[in-house]
């Protein structure tokens, strides 16, 4: 690792890569349709400190990582920028803006990238299997559980975030016409976007890069409210979407992204996106004391789970970098 590399002149493309990236697409145009999702989710909810913090985490991610001399084509493919700007939805989202959030998102996003470094030494090079999404997981839950020590950050609404066991418990059964909305509710929630539109543009964004992806994604989000329906999860967690987000990456990662996809792997990514609702569940009961939300760790423990015997299912020929870095 080389610090101080110049500034790339391509910044532009890679931040928009890095949006894309969170959908495992190394797309400008996806990206872009990404960030219009974040937009409207924004504007529609009249939280305009979500998509700036989007941006600011998106770039600072990106930058951070020319800077501490990452590898330049995994920047270039938007591979850092990824974790960045979930971790930059997430802070507005949980915590109380102000500008000591401002900064604290600032070091959140930048160290993203360097745990995408250390896990890619860890986990990709020894494994074979990708980081994902744990570098996002992994800053903000600390970044949230730091929170409650210090003055001057706060956690929004005056109590712990919002988890899926605190939602409207016992609420009235579904109905059938809600379900359209909850399929697109599930895409949005990847970036923790309560918007059903926001999910019409990710699945519009994916289709611009990946149809197979974006079908994964529908059918991802088909197959949560299933099995939520089918386990009895809290109609209220449900028209949140908090069931079904994780279970849509799982779906596009198992299913098209990381293993080739065959009649097989279709089975394969089908059990494991059924098995992401139960971990969700799971998870939510685990870190309900902690006070923190789980973010996509399901997804990413499930990811792992089933990408790690991938040899026996005729894996993808992932396209790496030289330092054996995965997409995604």
């Amino acid at each position: 690792m080389t610090l101080g590399k110049p500034l790339p002149d391509n910044l532009l493309t890679s931040c928009l890569r890095g949006a894309g990236q969170v959908f495992f697409q190394p797309n400008a145009a996806t990206g872009l349709f990404f960030l219009a999702a974040i937009a409207w989710a924004s504007h529609d909810n009249g939280n305009w400190s979500i998509f700036a913090g989007a941006v600011v985490g998106l770039v600072v991610a990106t930058l951070t990582a020319h800077l501490i001399g990452c590898d330049a084509p995994s920047i270039h493919q938007g591979l850092y920028g990824f974790n960045g700007i979930l971790v930059g939805v997430a802070l507005p989202t949980f915590l109380s803006v102000n500008p000591t959030m401002w900064a604290y998102l600032v070091i959140g996003a930048a160290v993203s990238s360097v745990v995408v470094d250390a896990l890619s030494t860890v986990v990709t090079r020894n494994w074979g299997i990708a980081g994902s999404t744990a570098p996002f997981v992994l800053v903000t839950w600390l970044l949230l559980l730091g929170a409650y020590a210090f003055a001057h950050l706060h956690i929004a609404g005056m109590g712990p975030p919002a988890l899926a066991t605190e939602l409207a418990v016992g609420a009235d059964t579904l109905s059938l016409r809600e379900l359209p909305t909850i399929l697109f509710l599930n895409i949005g929630e990847v970036f923790l976007l309560g918007s059903a539109i926001s999910g019409v543009l990710i699945v519009i964004g994916l289709a611009v890069s990946s149809v197979p992806a974006a079908i994964a994604a529908l059918l991802g989000s088909a197959v949560a409210i299933g099995c939520s329906i089918v386990l009895g999860v809290d109609t209220g967690a449900m028209r949140e979407g908090l069931y079904g987000f994780s279970p849509v990456l799982t779906a596009i990662a198992v299913g098209v992204v990381f293993l080739k996809t065959s009649p097989k792997v279709v089975f394969f990514a089908f059990l494991a996106t059924v098995f992401t609702v139960i971990v969700q569940g799971a998870m939510d009961t685990l870190m309900s004391p902690w006070g923190i939300p789980t973010l996509t760790a399901p997804y990413v423990l499930t990811m792992w789970l089933f990408t790690l015997p991938k040899k026996d299912i005729n894996p993808h020929p992932h396209r790496t970098t030289k330092g054996g870095r995965l997409g995604g």
